[in-house]
Parts: C-alpha cells; sequence; structure tokens
C-alpha cells in the first residue's frame, strides 16, 4: 500500500507527502474525519513512509522496516491503546511520555499514533501537552479524531490539524467496482448512502444486510405515522437484534430527514439520496414543520452520543422515535 492508491484526501496526502520530502515536519498532528474516512490507514502510511530505509516520499515496502511496519510489530511505531471508555493521564505516562525518552530501536523517528483521541481525559491531554511542547527531535504524534472539540485549545495550537473531507461518490463508485469488483448497482447504493465515506462504503457493498436494513428502515420512516406500538417495538426489537449494525439505522434516519429538509426548502428532488421514494419525502416536507425536522435530527443525532455512552438501548430508541413520531 502507498499513498498513490488512496482514494480522494489529495489535499492531505499532498502535504503530508511534501512534508516528508522537504524534511519539514511538525511533531504532532491531528488527523480527523468521521469513522471510515481512512484516519488509521493514512496514519501507518505516514509513519511507514517515515521510517523506511529508502528516505522517499511513499514508503517501498520492500525494506527491512516497511515489512515490520506492514506486518504491524514495528518496535518505533506505537499504537496507544486504553482498556477504557477514556484514555487516562496514566495511559499517557506510560505509552508516551514515560517511552519516548527512549530513543528509537532501529529508525530515524519513533511515532505515536493515538486512535480516539478525542477520548483523553483533559489530564491525559495536560499530561500529552508537556511532550508536545519539548520534544525530542525524533518524536512524532499524531491523534486520530472524530471530533477535534474534544481537544483542549492547547492542544488544537501545538499540533498540524489535518481534515479527511468526503470523497466524489463516483470515485467511491469507481473504487467498489475496480479493486473489489462490486456489481454496478450495489457500487451506486453503497456510494451514494456512504456519503463520501470510503470505509462506510466498502462496508455497505460487502455486508448482505444492508439492503435489507435499507428496506426496513425505509418502511419504519414511510409508516411512522399509522404504526402502532406494537410494530414500533417490534422495530425496535429487530435493530438490537443488529446492533452491530445500529450506526447503519441511525444514519439512514439521519439522511431521510436532511432529504425532507432538503426538499422542503427546494422543492428540487435532484440532489435527494432518496430519490426513488419522492412521494413520501414530499409529502413529509409538507406536513412537517421547519422546526420539526429540526428536532427529529436532534434527537437521532443525541441517540448516537447516548448509546456511544452506553445508556439503556430500549429507553434511547423509544425516545427518539417519540419525538419522530410527534413532530
Amino acid at each position: 500500500m502507498d499513498f498513490n492508491q488512496i482514494i480522494g484526501h489529495e489535499q492531505v496526502v499532498d502535504y503530508i507527502r511534501r512534508g516528508i520530502k522537504e524534511d519539514k515536519l511538525s511533531h504532532a498532528y491531528i488527523l480527523a474525519g468521521e469513522k471510515g474516512a481512512g484516519k488509521k490507514m493514512l496514519a501507518t502510511l505516514f509513519a511507514t513512509t517515515l521510517q523506511c530505509r529508502e528516505r522517499g516520499d511513499n514508503p517501498c515496502g520492500k525494506c527491512q522496516s516497511c515489512i515490520q511496519a506492514e506486518s504491524g510489530n514495528h518496535p518505533d511505531i506505537i499504537w496507544v491503546t486504553h482498556e477504557k471508555a477514556s484514555i487516562s493521564v496514566d495511559d499517557i505516562r506510560n505509552q508516551i511520555n514515560n517511552d519516548i525518552e527512549i530513543k528509537p530501536y532501529s529508525s530515524p523517528y519513533k511515532i505515536y499514533i493515538v486512535p480516539d483521541g478525542d477520548k483523553m481525559t483533559e489530564q491525559a491531554q495536560n499530561a500529552l501537552l508537556k511532550t508536545i511542547e519539548e520534544p525530542p527531535s525524533y518524536g512524532v504524534i499524531i491523534l486520530l479524531t472524530e471530533n477535534v472539540n474534544q481537544f483542549l485549545p492547547t492542544i488544537l495550537s501545538r499540533c498540524v490539524s489535518l481534515t479527511l473531507k468526503p470523497v466524489p461518490p463516483h470515485m467511491v463508485k469507481k473504487h467498489l467496482m475496480e479493486k473489489y469488483e462490486v456489481p454496478d448497482y450495489m457500487a451506486e447504493i453503497s456510494a451514494k448512502f456512504s456519503q463520501g465515506n470510503v470505509g462506510k462504503a466498502i462496508r455497505y457493498a460487502s455486508s448482505d444486510e444492508f439492503i435489507e436494513i435499507k428496506n426496513e428502515t425505509l418502511h419504519m420512516l414511510t409508516h411512522l405515522e399509522e404504526m402502532k406500538t406494537y410494530e414500533i417495538m417490534q422495530f425496535i426489537k429487530s435493530v438490537s437484534e443488529k446492533k452491530k449494525d445500529l450506526n447503519d439505522y441511525l444514519d439512514l434516519m439521519l439522511l431521510w430527514y436532511r432529504d425532507v429538509l432538503l426538499f422542503k426548502v427546494t422543492r428540487d428532488p435532484n440532489g435527494l439520496l432518496f430519490a426513488d421514494e419522492l412521494r413520501h419525502i414530499s409529502e413529509q416536507a409538507e406536513k412537517k414543520e421547519y422546526e420539526g425536522i429540526e428536532l427529529i435530527i436532534q434527537a437521532i443525532e443525541k441517540a448516537k452520543i447516548r448509546l456511544k455512552a452506553n445508556v439503556n438501548f430500549d429507553t434511547v430508541m423509544e425516545l427518539m422515535i417519540f419525538v419522530m413520531k410527534e413532530n
């Protein structure tokens, strides 16, 4: 794998490769983007290229360093882990602060990659700050995050922030068809509903259940007004049985109501993700107030946050659907 195989993210890739080529590197980076956007892949390529013995702006893939990096066993590329919901001050001290004082074993750099960097507690961030402010010359820290707003301003001001933006759907579709041999129709649907997230598109395209989840969600969304309580409970039970796909259900709901809002504002069917459901989109846009649609979107986003925080599943889903039904 090298930078030439990255789909989209041209500006971020160009920035990283130029920094490597010109030897103009920061000691701390933030790679921001939603889950599936490619943060881990980019961080891995960045680290692998920095450690590559060929010293180019792409990993050679053949030297011992590249082989170690590809296998996940490179002694100077450290992935910071945590066992609890948050990354504690002890995690940072033990895995970065205390370790970074030891010089690299066999490479020019010692690179620390922190997945879920936004899960660092305030104390952990303050502990990391001391290292970022006075790092050894060989130290590079890469923080991966879905939410840069969780970082302290002092952390943000001392890191180079690189944001992964959505990839154009036609590029995602082409990638799915050429690399994964996904049929045209499935590639089209997966690219469309992934909203430019390549990782999500790959998961949709490789999941036999995605079309089923989409149809099940659409049935609920288009019949919610007349659904009885027991039918709603049946839907919640069905979702609970596929908790690993929970975010797909919620993402589809968000996209639906954003379509409703878009059509209410523009009355233009072009650009709707659910263009095949124009009649239902039009009916809901006519009936619902702007404020009501906004409340529904907020309720779905809150449900995602609460479920991520392990709040009771049934309670969260019931509350969210109540808001959807009432507005």
